[in-house]
């Protein structure tokens, strides 16, 4: 397989890294500002798909890389992604300017970045600044969370704000951010009868059973991810499930891909709202239908007993 090395591409998420920062220490970023970001995201892409494409390839051929900063590139340029991004880095901003007040240090400068990291987040000190970088899986986190991620930073680690930055790192949230951007350019199998099971069939069953055949059949589609933490992920703005291809396996019980793939229908039927800024997916009514699963108690065992082989 050709790989692809991008040799700007770096540089390029440097500016873009440096715009959000600027629009972030506003307290009302310009509108007019958001609008001439998004287009130059869009423009970068835009550039990096056609660089792939006269090379008879796709983004999946970059390098590591390049592969993740195109990849952190793509999600912003769905405008909810940006939005959360400019809220978090604006709100991680105000709560690490606001402990430095508090402990005396008005004289160190505070830079925040948030970008698709390997790890859950990088410190940089100096004399004068301190450089947050962070996963972009924090975009939707609590203040809590985020102010432990600050303290870390700013005062080094202790027991509570460890336990507290891993407890949602491995919250359904952190990894509904983190699997969307691997998807971006992750291989997948448009074709969605796997070996074992057809996701067509699977969606009728579900829609008739749950959903009283109401449901527009959205994108079904096998991704060549093999994960146990995270099995399925609901794309609205491509109208796109994902099912991680570990389901599609005759040793798992076809309710468990069933239970997975209706978990993913219902964030299609119920959408997200925003509460204090926060984008929520999960809500109480959510839950509340999710819990209507015929063998919800079994099915959930059975991913409990997967999510213990990933670890």
């Amino acid at each position: 397989m050709q790989t692809i090395r991008l040799k700007n591409i770096k540089t390029q998420q440097r500016a873009i890294l440096q715009r959000i920062s600027n629009l972030a220490s506003s307290p009302t970023p310009n509108t007019t500002q958001i609008q001439e970001l998004t287009q130059t995201i869009t423009q970068t892409v835009t550039a990096i798909e056609k660089i792939c494409a006269a090379s008879q390839a796709t983004p999946a051929n970059l390098t590591n890389c390049s592969r993740q900063i195109y990849a952190w590139m793509k999600f912003l340029t769905h405008e909810s992604n940006l939005q959360l991004h400019l809220q978090t880095t604006q709100k991680v901003k105000q709560i690490a300017q606001k402990l430095c007040q508090i402990h005396g240090q008005q004289s160190v400068n505070i830079i925040v970045e948030l970008t698709h990291l390997a790890g859950l987040c990088k410190y940089k000190c100096s004399s004068v600044d301190r450089t947050l970088i962070l996963s972009e899986g924090f975009i939707n986190a609590n203040d809590e969370t985020l102010e432990a991620l600050v303290k870390v930073a700013l005062f080094g680690k202790c027991q509570q704000t460890i336990r507290l930055i891993r407890n949602y790192a491995e919250s359904e949230e952190y990894s509904d951010v983190l699997m969307e951007l691997d998807f971006i350019t992750e291989v997948i199998v448009e074709n969605a009868k796997g070996k074992c099971y057809d996701l067509n069939q699977l969606f009728d069953k579900v829609n008739h059973e749950y959903f009283a055949s109401s449901l527009v059949k959205p994108r079904l589609i096998w991704s060549r991810i093999h994960t146990y933490s995270k099995l399925g992920h609901y794309e609205s703005a491509r109208d796109k499930v994902m099912i991680a291809l570990t389901l599609d396996n005759a040793s798992i019980p076809q309710f468990v891909v069933e239970f997975v793939l209706y978990h993913e229908l219902l964030h299609k039927y119920h959408g997200a709202i925003w509460v204090n800024g926060r984008r929520m997916v999960h809500t109480p009514e959510f839950r509340r239908d999710e819990r209507k699963f015929k063998l919800y108690k079994e099915a959930g065992e059975w991913l409990t007993k997967l999510a213990f082989f990933d670890k």
